[in-house]
């Protein structure tokens, strides 16, 4: 599996996706094809170690983080995440993986890849700790204004995701809301409500917030916007915490001698609920595999979200969620 990384693309590029996307091929063997302006990348490949599963396939243009997404990417085709997705129809790459502009990274897959059949939006999806296991939230920014039915079908993609890839036998599927109750939330929600209640998947009706985490759901079905806010925040608490829980250790000689006897505690905690162990989020709902990473992302984050690109292109998702799908 090849898999094509935009080198270009993310806040900290072309250094830290070069060097993430580097060390997922050294570690695991994954063929990279980094895109983007070939001097840029080589400055930043690191000398030593096996480079023959890393290819650069040069392209001189890229899509910047304030511009329009569908007007840059119908406008710019030489930009280094237009080009990667051409790849991928190609039949060139497997799978590929962008940290710059989500907007037109999304464009560029649908766009030049198309839709699944049957599928309105395609949907980014998040994958989050509980306390038992992982629960998979989406959307979590691909479409911040959505219809009842597209709600219904981003349930039917994660459920079809959990089933084929995370090994989930019966998902338990939630859709958030400001209640519990069938008829709480806005319109859009209440009729989205009424669909999942009718279909065949395990819907244990509306969650809130504070259900997330909790481990007794691991689908929650809402909006981009909702979503993307829930994930930005999921984030930031937990770095926040984890912060002032140090911060409140090292006032005193008690909570610095339990700081250093718990310190492989807190970093198996800090693994835990780390984003960059998931590496970024796959788009649900394309004909191949993309994955969306942090525009801030690190060199871990990059690493796992190749690795996470190339097993996913492995098992074929595209394939699978079309036959669950039907």
């Amino acid at each position: 599996m090849k898999i094509a990384v935009d080198a270009m693309g993310g806040d900290n590029a072309p250094e830290v996706v070069v060097q993430g996307a580097f060390q997922a091929a050294m570690e695991w063997g994954v063929d990279v094809t980094l895109v983007g302006d070939r001097e840029a990348i080589e400055a930043y490949l690191p000398a030593g170690g096996d480079k023959a599963s890393i290819q650069v396939h040069h392209c001189k243009d890229v899509v910047r983080m304030d511009e329009a997404p569908l007007k840059a990417i119908r406008q710019k085709k030489d930009a280094s995440v237009a080009v990667a997705f051409d790849l991928h129809k190609k039949g060139l790459v497997d799978a590929v993986l962008s940290a710059g502009n989500s907007g037109a990274t999304l464009a560029a897959a649908i766009l030049t890849l198309g839709r699944i059949k049957g599928i309105e939006r395609p949907a980014l999806t998040g994958i989050l700790p509980s306390d038992n296991g992982r629960v998979i939230l989406i959307d979590v920014g691909a479409n911040v204004d959505c219809r009842p039915i597209q709600l219904f079908q981003f349930g039917l993609m994660a459920d079809a995701f959990a089933r084929t890839t995370l090994g989930m036998t019966n998902p338990r599927v939630g859709l958030l809301s400001i209640g519990e109750e069938g008829g709480k939330g806005n319109e859009q929600v209440r009729s989205a409500h009424d669909l999942f209640r009718e279909s065949h998947l395990n819907f244990i009706g509306n969650v809130e917030g504070r259900d997330i985490f909790t481990g007794q759901v691991q689908i929650v079905v809402c909006d981009g916007f909702v979503g993307n806010v829930v994930l930005k925040l999921s984030e930031g608490l937990a770095e926040g915490l984890f912060k002032m829980l140090k911060e409140e250790m090292l006032g005193s000689l008690a909570g610095k001698t339990g700081l250093l006897f718990n310190r492989r505690i807190f970093k198996k905690f800090m693994k835990r609920v780390d984003y960059a162990e998931y590496g970024g989020a796959p788009i649900l709902g394309i004909k191949g595999v993309g994955i969306v990473c942090h525009g801030g992302s690190s060199v871990k984050a990059i690493k796992n979200a190749v690795k996470m690109a190339h097993d996913l292109a492995m098992e074929e998702i595209q394939t699978k969620l079309s036959q669950q799908l039907k």
